[in-house]
């Protein structure tokens, strides 16, 4: 196949087999492999490796070769310069050094390779005669909602016409049109690579305009209304497809949901299923596309499905849709064709959830989609979003996916596509699934399978069927949540909250997807379990489902909250709790005039389930269960202490952690039978996430006001020490040394943290700080790649440093209390009334309900509508930097604003170190900068903070340096002393 064929003609002489000589043993390999491996190597190793034999230089010159190489290491835009060679030198800053002299082009006999000729007749090939006019997918004009809820949603697909009529982007939306009035804007570009490259909308018609690629780069932009927002005025959402469930949500929470798509000849979408198994629309205003459908549970020819047993991420590998439809299709029996159509500008095709499709351009193409979740769909939007892996196989390739037989580790064949697009990690167990030969389609709703593909079983695509695949041992709270997810694990819940808020006559349908998704049914048993100990009123029908964003099933219930801790698993949930437990317990005793703004604590416990009923224990903090103590579940060596799951131990379980990828830590889901709990006073009021829209400027400040003046109460609260020869219980194999011998000072004033307590502190960083690059990688996008190589040169190798700046490690304020979680949904607010308001205020006011108002003149105080009034959720409490605490504050409460930022600083009133050299905003050294130390918490928090700021500050895309994002968002507090 990699040689030419022997010649046996006299006349001419043999000609010798190039591919021998020119690879020695990398002959053996055939050459789609060695392609592959290519795309694996940097442009300088290829550049050099092309310069070795003959063969190594037709392999390295491959345009589609220097195509993927431009890709990967695109800085997030690109100008095509002719040839992808060209353009990736010019990524690299090296165009200018390049030279192609005009030369004869190069011959080399003896050397033939049938992949490369079948990729460069796809990079040439001319579509014009290639529609489909004969499809067999249902067309219809225009449609009654009614028809369209009825006949076709989530059944089956239908071409609709009429519905874009009246747009005026059948007119306005050409390629002329569009460079006339956008041709600097950028638009995002789809294409195989997990980097999100953009080019300016002139660039990309010059470059459709000249390109010969296999599978051309696509437009398909989620972000046009935002680079465009007049493209938003040229269309409408058809009647019929107004029901969208993700309304609820505002437009930067809500997942991608609207794409503009641009793609000359050749280009489109591989076979794929919609994210989140949600359904779409997708209206062409110009060009033509050619459809392929098959139904849920059908694994097209040509596409392997990776399925990971973590988290329920899928991979779907394929063909592109050029290759396919030449490669492929021709293999197919007229019986396992797919349905098929070829879409014409103005209409309107309808996907429904779970339906493969492909689809390729047979002209430039334009056109505008929606994924949208309604009633008919939400149920397996929800199912697709619950922990587990083995229902997200079945919901896409059906039976295939059901017993172990048809999952097969496949580790030799991991490169054995051509396109190169295997994604197969060592780090991940991944189950690849196998179709089996002879497992055919009847049908649309079912697929009857024969003993060779895993039993007389009968597959439909309904959520009765589909959720007896659910893993019931995992919990939605403590596991791992899918990247593939359309949806963030803290936005679903919040999603499904304001659904079930706002929209009481969905109940019953919201009801079913949460117990789905998030296993509601049995979190609102065990609740009932709770009330009933504590002889409460239980849950009426409207506070059945959990409420919030937070990361444990909170419920409000009469007059009083509940609280299962979950999060991490049983011993990180018993820290919680015994930290919290603790922490109240100090505030009481020192008369802290933090009592005031956070809730009362009504009851707390454990909560145990036995042969299939619930027991309650109460557990106020102290001492050490009976259950945790006698169950072999904890090793405790001393019992003297008051909280011995209190912070104490809480800092060395974060030691244990620190670092540690999730699915690694102690974190890691395991199936539990004992909860933690904690009932609280309800507050009045709202939650400053509901208000947020909604406050003047007035009501911001004074807000700012407020968490200053808490945040310094909180950092003056003395930190407990372990007492003298205390371990501290940690319920794993690795244990921390004793501390220092101390006790909890009575003295309000003594607010000094321990040296033993900083040094821990600063292990933990030290332990954040590996690998910290790989796991920006992981995060990756909006984090810039450039910013994210240069991280191991920004962060100190050794976070000593940064206290080696101190005046005195034993003296200083770096080691107190820190809350950690202050956002948007922990703090609550109530109306202003006249009442609120005392003649002097020479301190915050006071009321019942702990109203907080900033003193001010009268007139500004008359114009406030909302007082914030409590701090909420201290479960997740800790200690360390005081600054800490300025991160969720400034980033998600603030949102960046330095109006606000300065306020609560004026209100603080504390410095937040005490350094060796402080001058009037000028720093010796950058480690002594307030702005650095800031920057490097938010670069090793364990959450994506990184994430929220390059989101805030979207310029900062382009920085080149961590100091210029340093500088624009922390460089205020340089000059506060």
């Amino acid at each position: 196949m990699d040689s030419a064929s022997p010649n046996t003609n006299p006349d001419f002489p043999p000609v010798k087999d190039r591919r021998t000589d020119a690879l020695g043993d990398l002959r053996v390999i055939p050459d789609e492999i060695l392609c592959i491996i290519l795309t694996r190597l940097a442009p300088h190793d290829v550049g050099r490796l092309s310069c070795v034999s003959s063969v190594m230089y037709i392999l390295c010159n491959e345009e589609p070769l220097w195509m993927s190489l431009c890709l990967c290491i695109a800085n997030h835009e690109i100008e095509y310069k002719g040839s992808w060679k060209k353009t990736a030198l010019d990524q690299l800053n090296l165009l200018h050094k390049y030279n192609e002299a005009p030369r004869r082009t190069l011959q080399f006999d003896g050397f033939s390779s049938l992949f490369l000729y079948r990729r460069l007749y796809r990079c040439h090939t001319l579509l014009n005669g290639f529609s489909f006019d004969d499809g067999n997918v249902e067309r219809k004009e225009n449609m009654s909602f009614e028809e369209f809820h009825m006949d076709y949603d989530c059944l089956k697909p239908v071409m609709i016409s009429g519905l874009a009529d009246n747009w005026p982007a059948r007119k306005s939306w050409t390629s002329e049109e569009l460079l006339l009035k956008y041709p600097e804007t950028k638009f995002r570009i789809s294409q195989r690579s997990s980097k999100k490259v953009s080019m300016k909308f002139k660039d990309y018609v010059s470059y459709t305009q000249v390109q010969h690629d296999e599978d051309p780069l696509y437009i398909f932009s989620d972000e046009f209304g935002e680079v465009a927002p007049d493209l938003l005025k040229e269309y409408s959402v058809p009647h019929i497809f107004k029901e969208d469930y993700f309304d609820v949500l505002d437009i930067d929470q809500r997942p991608s949901y609207r794409w503009l798509i641009i793609g000359p000849e050749r280009s489109g979408a591989s076979w794929h299923v919609d994210p989140g198994l949600t359904s779409a629309w997708n209206t062409l205003l110009c060009g033509r596309k050619r459809w392929a459908l098959y139904p849920p549970g059908r694994v097209p020819l040509g596409v392997t499905m990776h399925v990971n047993e973590n988290d329920g991420d899928v991979d779907i590998e394929g063909p592109s849709s050029l290759q396919w439809w030449l490669d492929f299709y021709p293999l197919l029996a007229d019986a396992d064709k797919p349905i098929e159509c070829t879409q014409l500008p103005g209409e309107t095709i309808y996907v429904p959830s779970g339906w493969w499709h492909c689809v390729l351009n047979l002209e430039t193409t334009i056109a505008v989609t929606q994924n949208f979740v309604n009633s008919k769909n939400f149920e397996f939007v929800c199912l697709d979003m619950a922990p587990g892996y083995r229902h997200k196989g079945v919901c896409r390739a059906g039976l295939l996916a059901l017993d172990d037989s048809s999952f097969v580790d496949d580790e030799n064949n991991s490169m054995c596509t051509e396109n190169g697009s295997s994604h197969f990690n060592l780090d991940r167990r991944e189950k690849r699934l196998r179709i089996e030969e002879g497992c055919s389609e009847n049908g649309t709703n079912g697929k009857s399978m024969t003993d060779g593909c895993g039993g007389d079983l009968e597959y439909s695509y309904n959520i009765s069927f589909l959720s007896k695949f659910l893993d019931h041992e995992r919990d939605h709270y403590n596991s791992l949540w899918s990247s593939g997810n359309c949806i963030g694990q803290r936005e679903m819940r919040d999603w499904l909250w304001k659904l079930w808020v706002q929209n009481p006559g969905l109940r019953d349908l919201i009801w079913k997807g949460a117990c789905l998704a998030l296993n509601a049914g049995i979190w609102y048993e065990r609740v009932g379990a709770i009330c009933n100990f504590l002889e409460f009123p239980g849950p009426s029908l409207e506070e059945k489902l959990p409420v919030g964003t937070g990361s444990n099933p909170v419920y409000l219930i009469d007059d009083y909250v509940i609280k299962i801790f979950v999060e991490g698993g049983l011993e990180a949930s018993l820290y919680c709790l015994g930290t919290e437990l603790e922490f109240y317990n100090i505030v009481h005793k020192l008369d802290s005039s933090l009592k005031t703004y956070i809730p009362s604590v009504l009851a707390s416990g454990i909560l145990l389930s036995e042969n299939g009923s619930y027991r309650v224990l109460p557990w106020d903090g102290k001492g050490i269960p009976e259950l945790i103590g006698s169950s072999g579940i904890s090793t405790i060596k001393h019992k003297e202490v008051d909280y011995p799951f209190g912070l104490v131990a809480k800092k060395n379980f974060e030691y244990l952690n620190a670092g540690k990828p999730l699915n690694e830590s102690e974190n890691c889901a395991k199936p539990s039978s004992v909860w933690p709990y904690i009932v609280t006073r309800r507050c009045k009021g709202k939650i400053f996430a509901e208000l947020r829209d909604t406050l003047s400027s007035e009501d911001e400040l004074n807000l700012a006001s407020f968490l200053g003046k808490q945040l310094h109460d909180l950092h003056l609260l003395p930190v407990p020490r372990p007492s003298c020869n205390i371990s501290v219980p940690v319920i794993g194999e690795d244990y921390i040394q004793p501390l220092h011998c101390s006790g909890l000072s009575e003295n309000v004033t003594d607010k000094i943290g321990h040296p033993a307590d900083l040094e821990l502190f600063i292990s933990i960083l030290n332990r954040k700080r590996k690998d910290v690059g790989k796991r920006l990688s992981q995060w990756g996008h909006p984090i810039p790649s450039n910013l994210i190589e240069k991280v191991d040169d920004y962060i100190p190798r050794d976070l000593n440093i940064l206290f080696d700046q101190l005046e005195h490690k034993t003296e200083c304020r770096s080691y107190t209390w820190i809350h950690s979680d202050i956002m948007d949904d922990n703090i609550y607010m109530m109306p202003y009334s006249d009442s609120m308001l005392e003649e002097n205020l020479s301190e915050p006011c006071v009321e019942e309900g702990g109203a907080h108002i900033k003193r001010t003149n009268s007139s500004n105080i008359h114009k406030l509508s909302w007082v914030p009034s409590y701090i909420l959720d201290f479960s997740n409490l800790s200690a360390g930097e005081p600054i800490l605490d300025l991160i969720p504050v400034y980033l998600d409460i603030f949102r960046g604003d330095p109006r606000l930022l300065k306020q609560f600083l004026n209100s603080y009133k504390l410095p937040f170190v005490r350094q060796k050299t402080l001058s009037e905003g000028v720093e010796s050294n950058r480690f002594s900068r307030l702005s650095y130390r800031a920057m490097c918490y938010c670069i090793l928090h364990d959450d994506n903070v990184l994430g929220a700021i390059f989101s805030i500050w979207k310029e900062l895309r382009s920085a080149t340096s961590w100091e210029e994002v340093e500088e624009k968002v922390w460089g205020d507090l340089n000059t506060y002393i």
